[in-house]
């Protein structure tokens, strides 16, 4: 028995209880008939000439039905007449490379295949202004050279600011358009300033270069769409605000305030870009953004395929295993971390052998005045948290909460899965 196994072997571990979570999920029935209504009802439609090469800007998240998204706003085009193509608007994402952006998009479900126009993927940009200290604002160079621009995007809380626009269509067209060198720009004075970096790079952006409209939608609490919508660019400031707030109603939560425990089965990149959502652990990288439950230790004990080795995000956890340690490839969370300026996320937590000793880590160390009583929650990942597991600790807790239902007795940890 190893030092380790020695000073963990007595640390209790409670039973525990699967619970379901019921949140308030608007959702759209036909997502296509959704898509097309809005483009037609806004008449953004209206701006595109017989012809005219019109860019469809795309990014990187896991944006739920992406695909549909995009293919009823190809169709849309070459119904006017354009002959529209995909652009990669994903900053640094994709190893920063034109082959690692197109394979981001493949991922997703967005390639010619699928979605009815070729992807032009390439990491050159033009310089097209600068603000008044001196921040250069880039521009893709296919999206710019095209004869109109269009982004699609999710609207949401952001994990590192806060603003009257955070993850959206504007950010999409400073970071996700400006590529590597944009998102280093955007980033380089620290999030303290990105909501005002957004609004004056966005501004140059709509001055200088052919956007014409956005499409926007929102999720509700399990990532279904809840509403899509075409947005003129001139609106856009005054109706990505509205569609946050909305976004900010709908977001799901874990329904307790205070926590001795948070065990995150996985880590991904695809599940968030910190790959947790801070808005849901209360763990954030920056202090430009709050909210969420006190968590007094974070474990995670996997990291996702799909990840391919990009740990981001693993530094706000306290705790990891083995298995996640094995999978890591530093130099993709690295050049993230090096574009953001944020590193806490990829640093380092304690690494343990096993999920069994993970957990009774984070419990050792939780400082709970009594640990047989320590609150602990579990969560497949921070976008699954329908159903979760809690401590017996908690159910008295969760008594008092209206949107909770239990589903199951109280039952020993099963640390496979």
């Amino acid at each position: 028995m190893s030092i380790i196994e020695e000073l963990l072997k007595d640390i209790p571990v409670p039973k525990m209880i699967k619970i379901k979570q019921r949140f308030h999920a608007p959702e759209l029935a036909d997502v296509s008939f959704e898509v097309r209504k809005t483009l037609n009802d806004s008449n953004v439609l209206e701006r595109i000439s017989e012809g005219d090469n019109v860019a469809i800007a795309v990014g990187s998240r896991g944006v739920a039905d992406i695909s549909v998204l995009v293919r009823e706003t190809v169709n849309a085009i070459k119904g006017v007449g354009g002959n529209p193509f995909i652009v990669p608007a994903m900053g640094s994402h994709g190893g920063a490379t034109a082959e690692g952006q197109r394979g981001v998009l493949k991922q997703l479900g967005v390639e010619e295949e699928t979605v009815g126009a070729p992807v032009k993927s390439s990491m050159e940009v033009v310089k097209i202004g600068e603000l008044p200290n001196g921040l250069p604002v880039y521009f893709d160079k296919n999206a710019y050279e095209a004869d109109k621009i269009v982004v699609i995007n999710r609207v949401k809380p952001h994990t590192c600011f806060r603003g009257p626009v955070e993850s959206g269509l504007m950010k999409m067209i400073t970071i996700g358009l400006g590529k590597q060198k944009g998102a280093e720009a955007a980033h380089s004075f620290s999030f303290k300033y990105m909501a005002e970096h957004i609004l004056d790079m966005t501004k140059i952006s709509i001055e200088k270069t052919p956007l014409i409209f956005g499409l926007a939608t929102i999720e509700n609490a399990y990532d279904r769409p809840a509403k899509v919508m075409a947005i003129p660019i001139e609106e856009l400031l005054e109706k990505e605000s509205l569609l946050l707030k909305e976004a900010k109603s709908l977001m799901p939560k874990i329904q307790f305030d205070s926590i001795d425990v948070l065990v995150v089965n996985e880590l991904g990149k695809e599940i968030s870009g910190d790959g947790m959502d801070p808005n849901i652990t209360g763990r954030y990288p920056t202090p430009y953004a709050s909210g969420g439950p006190d968590v007094k230790r974070i474990a995670v004990l996997s990291l996702t395929e799909k990840s391919e080795g990009n740990a981001n995000g693993i530094g706000l956890a306290d705790i990891t295993t083995k298995e996640v340690y094995d999978k890591i490839k530093w130099e993709k969370g690295y050049a993230n971390a090096l574009t953001s300026t944020v590193i806490d996320v990829i640093k380092l937590p304690m690494v343990l052998e096993s999920n069994e000793l993970a957990v009774k880590a984070a419990i050792k160390t939780c400082n709970a005045l009594d640990l047989t009583k320590a609150k602990v929650v579990r969560i497949k990942n921070t976008l699954d948290i329908g159903e979760i597991w809690i401590s017996e600790s908690l159910l008295e807790d969760s008594r008092g909460l209206r949107d909770i239902q239990i589903l199951s007795d109280p039952m020993e940890w099963d640390f496979n899965h």
